[in-house]
């Protein structure tokens, strides 16, 4: 890869600030700047890809603020970003799954722990939820209590309800 660097950029999102990370020809990161939990995430990812972090753009980067703009505005309901998952094999098994949840859609933890054959897995599911690195892309807004609330976001409570309510109106 191109001097092991993941290039970043921030995006200005109607909701807040983001920051996208790419990784050669793939999306690594789309994380909200106010994730507490940010310094873990971001030693995931240099670990991971033995890179240093570098301001600047790429391809990437560009397609995806594109699409990021086209979804804020309702016009787009699919990504087709390439995306780099880093993490456990347990955390991509969710992230993938996190993939399969249709546009405007929500399902639980629980469904989660379920559809990847682990109906136990409740918390450990929340808790890969909650590491996913490449928020919106990996739709993990889409993801609520078995009660049907809304729990933990990296971007805010107020920042997952918008979204999804952006997404039932699209």
């Amino acid at each position: 890869m191109e001097n092991n660097t993941i290039k970043t950029k921030r995006y200005e999102s109607p909701y807040g600030i983001l920051l996208l990370g790419s990784y050669g020809e793939q999306l690594c990161m789309c994380d909200w700047l106010t994730e507490k939990r940010r310094d873990h995430v971001y030693k995931r990812l240099k670990e991971g890809t033995h890179s240093n972090f570098e301001e600047g753009t790429s391809t990437v980067i560009e397609n995806a603020i594109l699409q990021l703009n086209e979804f804020f505005t309702g016009k787009r309901k699919r990504f087709d970003i390439p995306i780099l998952l880093i993490g456990t094999e347990f955390q991509k098994k969710v992230w993938n799954e996190l993939l399969q949840i249709p546009f405007g859609i929500t399902v639980s933890y629980r469904e989660i722990a379920h559809r990847i054959g682990m109906p136990n897995a409740v918390r450990a599911v929340a808790n890969a939820n909650g590491a996913n690195a490449i928020s919106i892309f990996v739709p993990c807004h889409r993801v609520i209590g078995s009660n049907r609330s809304l729990t933990g976001y990296a971007g805010g409570l107020i920042v997952k309800q918008k979204i999804l309510e952006l997404e039932r109106k699209s």
